[in-house]
C-alpha cells in the first residue's frame, strides 16, 4: 500500500472514529492466525481509534458457528473455509483477500535436544523416538500430521503417545506434559518456554493459505473493509513475517 493511500485510509478512519462512537468490530480468527490478527488488529485500533474484539478457535469450528448464525464483522480463516462461506452467501466474496501462508512445524521444550526432522526418514525416526507428541485432533495441522503418519506407517505409534488440548499445543511441551508439539509454526512461535525445531520436511509439508472476508450484508462494512486493507500495510506485513508466515 502506498504512503499516500495509507494516509488517506487513516484520515477516513480517524474521521469515522471522531464522530459517534464507532461500532465494535468483531473479528473471528483461526488459531493459526491468532497472533498476527491480534497484533495487526491492535495496531489498526491504535491508529484509528476503532474498537475490536476477537474470538479465536479452529477454523472448522468457527465455520460451524458462522453457519449456526454467529454474529461477526470480519473472519480470518483458511482459504478453503472462506470459500465455502462465500458459496453459502455468509461472506461477501468481493471482500476476500489472501493475507498469509503458513507451514507446519515441530517444537520442543526450551533447552531440550532438537531431533533431526530434515527428511521424511529422520522425521519418522523422531516421531517414533518421542515419548509423547501434542497435536490437534480437529485443526488442519493435526489432520495432516495423522495423514503423514499413515503414509509413513507409524500412525498407531503416534496415536498411542498423543497429547492434546484446545488452542496452543506447545503449552503442553512448555509444562513438560509432552515432548514434541506439532502445529502451525505461527502457533508454536508465540509460546514461551519452547523452541521451534523447524518445519516439516518438504515432502511431508502442507502450506495453508489464510484469507479474510467481511460478513455478507454487514452493518459495519466500511470499517471492516478498512481493516482488511490494513493487512497489506508495511507494518502489518512485517508482523506477518515475524510470526513465521509469508504474506499473501
Amino acid at each position: 500500500m502506498s504512503t499516500r493511500r495509507t494516509a488517506a485510509l487513516l484520515a477516513i478512519l480517524l474521521a469515522m472514529a471522531s464522530g459517534a462512537q464507532a461500532a465494535e468490530l468483531k473479528v473471528l480468527s483461526s488459531n493459526g492466525t491468532s497472533a498476527i490478527v491480534q497484533a495487526i488488529g491492535g495496531e489498526f485500533a491504535r491508529r484509528t481509534g476503532q474498537v475490536l474484539s476477537f474470538k479465536i478457535d479452529a477454523a472448522v469450528l468457527l465455520q460451524k458457528e458462522i453457519e449456526a448464525g454467529e454474529s461477526f464483522d470480519v473472519a480470518v480463516l483458511t482459504r478453503a473455509v472462506i470459500d465455502e462461506l462465500i458459496a453459502q452467501n455468509r461472506i461477501d466474496g468481493r471482500t476476500r483477500a489472501d493475507i498469509a501462508r503458513s507451514g507446519i512445524g515441530v517444537a520442543v521444550r526450551a533447552g531440550a535436544a532438537k531431533p533431526d526432522i530434515g527428511t521424511a526418514e529422520s522425521f519418522k525416526r523422531a516421531m517414533l523416538d518421542a515419548k509423547s507428541i501434542a497435536y490437534t485432533t480437529v485443526g488442519g495441522s493435526g489432520i495432516h500430521f495423522l495423514k503423514m503418519a499413515e503414509r509413513l506407517g507409524i500412525a498407531d505409534a503416534v496415536k498411542a503417545k498423543a497429547r492434546t488440548q484446545p488452542g496452543l499445543l506447545a503449552e503442553l511441551v512448555a509444562k513438560g506434559e509432552a515432548e514434541l508439539a506439532v502445529q502451525q509454526i505461527s502457533e508454536l512461535l508465540p509460546v514461551a518456554g519452547v523452541e521451534v525445531v523447524g518445519p516439516f520436511p518438504p515432502e511431508l509439508q502442507l502450506i495453508t493459505l489464510f484469507s479474510v472476508g467481511v460478513r455478507a450484508r454487514s452493518t459495519n462494512a466500511e470499517a471492516a473493509q478498512a481493516l482488511i486493507r490494513f493487512f497489506s500495510d508495511p507494518d502489518a506485513v512485517r508482523m506477518i513475517k515475524a510470526a513465521g508466515m509469508e504474506p499473501g
